[in-house]
């Protein structure tokens, strides 16, 4: 039973949060990222969390405190709010889904990674699936929790979906979850229930035998994040099919 992905999915390199530059003032998750990325012909890698009244908006962080002037929770804020907030260091304003489809009009493929509090919330993917319903450029969407990626799997069947992915979810942050749901996340033993058509691996630990089986043996593709150093850029173009990248500008093409 392959899971295959689309050739799309591995064309070009993925700029990770858009193609952010600080030095330049291009702050990550940005309008400006977004389109330095389009500029140059990479595939943008973005997440998105859940406003308070429910609508998708291209963040990263729970909190805003990192990235901007404020330290709310994403969650605690309506849309009308969060469009309000300026990020650190420029005028650019946090951006919703329909507003980087509208902005990307299919011009290089959207990867995008559905940010889950692990608790069983699917209000987030429902939303994005009235977002994207109707959208005609490539895109992909991506979860750590499989049960998003089921989510995707039962909203948006004909989407391309994948696993975010890391061997052994040692870091504190995997600590606040119950230890049942990091096992479920072992090994991608979830997969013939996500059934996922890629997957995204943590550089750091490739090799591992999951990802690569999933490749070899189901017909995965393997992306693998974040590719910022030389020696990653070698252990990728090794052991995966193309990079999530920042810190850097590649070549389009393979890694």
């Amino acid at each position: 039973m392959p899971f295959r992905a689309p050739r799309w999915l591995t064309a070009a390199p993925v700029a990770h949060r858009g193609l952010h530059d600080p030095a330049k003032s291009i702050v990550e998750s940005t309008a400006s990222a977004f389109v330095a990325a389009i500029a140059g012909g990479f595939a943008i890698e973005t997440d998105v969390q859940l406003s308070e009244d429910g609508e998708a908006m291209v963040f990263h962080d729970d909190t805003l405190a990192r990235l901007t002037e404020c330290d709310d929770d994403i969650r605690t804020l309506r849309t009308a709010e969060l469009k309000e907030v300026c990020f650190k260091t420029t005028s650019d304003r946090m951006m919703t889904l329909a507003e980087l489809c509208e902005m990307t009009a299919g011009r290089v493929p959207l990867v995008v990674e559905i940010k889950s509090r692990f608790d069983g919330d699917r209000r987030l993917v429902r939303r994005i699936a009235e977002v994207v319903r109707n959208y005609q450029g490539p895109l992909a969407l991506m979860s750590f929790d499989p049960d998003q990626v089921c989510a995707v799997r039962d909203h948006l069947p004909n989407i391309t979906r994948g696993i975010v992915a890391e061997r052994t979810y040692r870091e504190e942050e995997w600590q606040m979850l119950p230890p049942e749901k990091v096992r479920g996340m072992l090994g991608l033993r979830h997969a013939f229930h996500t059934r996922p058509h890629f997957v995204a691996y943590w550089i750091d630990e490739l090799p591992a035998p999951a990802p690569l089986i999933a490749r070899h043996l189901f017909g995965c593709a393997l992306l693998t994040w974040t590719v910022r150093t030389a020696e990653q850029r070698a252990r990728a173009a090794r052991y995966a099919d193309q990079i999530i990248f920042e810190g850097f500008v590649p070549s389009i093409a393979r890694p």
